[in-house]
């Protein structure tokens, strides 16, 4: 196993945890609903021979903990979280990978702090604002939250999203692991998933990014997740590629989605 650093550090106003594995060009992880770095725990530990891999929990999220009064986020603020961690590790410029609502907090970044990112892989961000005909699915959504919430707190209600959105590659999620990510469904619920869910960036700054950005899609996602993915991809004018597996392969796929991420992560440095 890679050699493993932990700590904790002061950014855009609160305190994250984060890890760096590895060695070489650094490349920020950045997760999506639940925000733990440990989603990308195996990832991470086969991409360390050749680089430096860090990963965090995202504010209010597992171990980086919730600001007093914190109440509202934007994807603005998620971006900057993530840029000015870049920057107390002094790693900047540095390669990004984004999945899921990690890759709309990406994107956002790409658009803020561009002189910070040398170039990033997008995975099949949840952008459901661009996709026209997801109002009905956005609403089953909400109503699978509330009815979950209603029978088991905010614990089922994680379980009840990262199943459907993950589908059986929840099952395969370490149990600590899992204990922390249920224990994040009031941020996730409360805080996050609405600004999720309402992002549009602006296509006219989408046009003037000028770096290397791939979009990858799963083999077997869900129609929702390429459509949105195909629409980013048209306007960063950027190459859409196919990663194996569904929405959630770093759970279930960790050594494959690795080594599929490796030669698009060289073509970063």
């Amino acid at each position: 196993m890679a050699q493993l650093k932990t700590g904790t550090v002061e950014a855009n106003g609160t305190r994250l945890y984060h890890e760096v594995r590895g060695r070489g060009p650094a490349v920020l992880f950045i997760s999506g609903a639940t925000g733990d770095a440990g989603h990308f725990e195996g990832v991470a530990e086969q991409l360390a021979d050749e680089l430096t891999v860090v990963t965090y929990d995202r504010r209010g999220n597992s171990r980086s903990p919730r600001p007093g009064g914190w109440n509202a986020t934007t994807m603005e603020e998620q971006a900057d979280d993530a840029a000015a961690l870049v920057r107390a590790l002094g790693i900047s410029p540095v390669a990004v990978f984004g999945t899921s609502g990690g890759a709309i907090i990406a994107t956002s970044l790409l658009l803020r702090h561009p002189e910070g990112v040398r170039g990033a892989i997008l995975h099949e961000p949840p952008m459901v604002a661009v996709v026209t005909g997801e109002a009905e699915n956005v609403a089953q959504l909400r109503a699978m939250i509330e009815t979950e919430m209603a029978r088991g707190g905010p614990p089922a209600a994680v379980e009840a999203f990262v199943r459907f959105a993950a589908g059986p590659a929840f099952d395969r999620i370490p149990p600590g692991l899992r204990a922390r990510m249920s224990g994040n469904g009031e941020t996730l619920f409360g805080v996050e998933l609405e600004r999720f869910l309402e992002y549009r960036p602006s296509e006219a700054a989408l046009a003037a990014v000028d770096m290397p950005v791939r979009i990858l899609v799963g083999t077997e996602t869900a129609p929702m997740y390429e459509a949105a993915s195909r629409w980013l991809a048209g306007k960063l004018r950027a190459r859409l590629g196919f990663l194996a597996g569904a929405h959630a392969p770093y759970f279930d796929r960790p050594a494959e989605m690795a080594e599929a991420l490796r030669p698009l992560l060289r073509e970063l440095r």
